[in-house]
């Protein structure tokens, strides 16, 4: 894997689902918003990217899911080159802007970890991740759903200061 750095004086920034910042490019047209995730980008702390768009789909555009090394959309047409080519285009920027963090949508067939859906368009889930993320994963890029980055956001600001020494 090749280090690579964003330049003296920049700091990394944390590479986020684009649909969890507001933006609507979920495959309905909607939007997944966290506004805990869109306070990160506001504040220029994080990029945003949609890898579905990257990859050259529409918004809106039919469902797609993963099975095995291939996504499918809901009419049966093959998209993993599209959702390949997303996942190679996130990693760009996420070496551009010296991203170790990845905050990406659960469940979703380009950015899930550790589940996503079963590609059966039931809304059944199986273990296994997106196409971004397993390339973030493979890249040495952290990888965190918005429920554990906010569950661990959770954490460290109820953490305890140090109990004062008893007298």
């Amino acid at each position: 894997m090749e280090e690579h750095n964003p330049g003296p004086g920049r700091k990394g920034k944390i590479l986020v689902s684009a649909c969890l910042a507001g933006e609507y490019c979920r495959w309905d047209g909607g939007t997944n918003l966290v506004p805990e995730i869109k306070s990160l980008v506001d504040s220029g702390n994080a990029v945003v990217v949609c890898p579905e768009e990257l990859g050259g789909l529409p918004t809106p555009r039919l469902p797609s899911e993963r099975i095995g090394g291939r996504v499918v959309s809901s009419d049966g047409r093959d998209v993993t080159a599209e959702f390949r080519y997303g996942a190679e285009e996130a990693l760009w920027v996420c070496k551009e802007e010296g991203c170790r963090l990845a905050i990406l949508k659960a469940k979703s067939p380009s950015c899930g970890k550790g589940i996503i859906h079963n590609c059966l368009f039931d809304g059944g889930l199986v273990q296994g991740n997106g196409v971004t993320a397993q390339l973030l994963m493979e890249s040495g890029i952290a990888v965190m759903t918005e429920q554990e980055w906010l569950d661990s956001q959770a954490a460290s600001s109820s953490a305890a200061p140090n109990d004062p020494p008893c007298s």
